[in-house]
């Protein structure tokens, strides 16, 4: 048993090791004032913030929704909302340019305006949105499912008010799973790479995020790419260490 972890381990952590070891000490500080880096960093900062804020919005009401509701279908329309975690990024891609290009099944109405979603900084949005939400809508659910249902029914007993009920009882008491999803949906956005290239393109300064820059400055600036590899795998570290935190603590509570 101790034998088969370790291999395990080694291969989860010597292609990480890797990457660090491929840069010098002395080489980071000139890396973090690269341009092309620190361009790609904000960019992907906003449009993954984005992303997840239109996550939220949409994923947490929805999670609560099919967790309380039952009706005809639910199996199937709750199998479509977890359906992007498991589709080809590729696959992501070719789906949402069908459906906003300028002749896709959205884009006319779009085109009217003169406003071209692929190819643009909202395109980014959109395909980091559509392949990281469901992150969150899975942990809200799971969120929603735990919970103590007689206090639920005693607070909608006392108040009446289902929106009342929501914001001041089964939300906070689910909060640290939607926490979770949503650091978890902040982290996939971030490393959104497949969906992106395919709908939105790799436009620097544009729709350039930083799996794309990596791919670009592999070619043409290997320590750049390094450097930027180097910052999601502690971005990602980070984010996993924190909700497993919130998972510790969450499982702490119910003891």
């Amino acid at each position: 048993m101790g034998l088969i972890v370790l291999t395990y381990l080694l291969f989860v952590t010597l292609p990480i090791l890797a990457v660090f070891l491929k840069i010098e000490p002395s080489q980071v500080s000139a890396q973090l004032r690269n341009a092309g880096i620190i361009e790609a960093i904000k960019l992907s900062l906003i449009t993954s913030a984005s992303a997840t804020l239109i996550a939220f919005v949409l994923a947490v009401p929805s999670a609560y929704f099919m967790v309380t509701r039952n009706f005809p279908g639910k199996t199937i329309l709750d199998t479509l909302m977890d359906l992007p975690i498991v589709l080809p990024p590729a696959v992501a891609g070719v789906a949402l340019l069908y459906t906003f290009a300028p002749k896709g099944l959205l884009g006319p109405f779009f085109n009217k305006p003169g406003f071209i979603i692929p190819g643009s900084t909202i395109a980014v949005v959109i395909a980091e949105t559509f392949v990281a939400s469901p992150f969150l809508f899975r942990s809200a659910k799971i969120g929603f499912e735990n919970m103590d249902r007689d206090v639920i029914n005693s607070a909608k007993m006392l108040s009446g008010s289902r929106l009342k009920v929501f914001l001041t009882i089964t939300f906070p008491l689910s909060i640290r799973a939607i926490i979770s999803g949503t650091m978890m949906t902040w982290a996939r956005a971030m490393g959104e790479f497949g969906a992106t290239l395919m709908f939105a393109g790799n436009i620097a300064g544009i729709t350039q995020t930083m799996p794309l820059a990596i791919y670009m400055f592999l070619y043409s600036d290997p320590l750049a790419g390094i450097m930027l590899s180097i910052i999601l795998i502690i971005i990602s570290f980070s984010i996993l260490i924190i909700v497993k935190l919130l998972d510790q603590k969450k499982f702490g509570a119910k003891k």
